[in-house]
């Protein structure tokens, strides 16, 4: 397992699978010409950075406190 991974929080982990899904769910909407499912897809990814985005300051806050 990738080093980076390992050490994320379920926070970063959520996120980062929340913007795969959109990801995948975006590109099935541009190829399929559902432009629903493309902006169902974009708000997924968005939400899944921001997800993440939460995640990776809870890691640098939990980080500063073991110091």
């Amino acid at each position: 397992m990738h080093e980076h991974i390992r050490h994320m929080n379920k926070d970063q982990k959520g996120g980062a699978g929340q913007n795969v899904k959109g990801r995948l769910k975006e590109v099935a909407g541009i190829v399929s010409g559902n432009k629903k499912m493309e902006a169902e897809g974009l708000a997924d990814r968005v939400v899944g950075a921001a997800k993440a985005v939460v995640g990776a300051a809870k890691h640098g806050a939990a980080k500063k406190l073991d110091r």
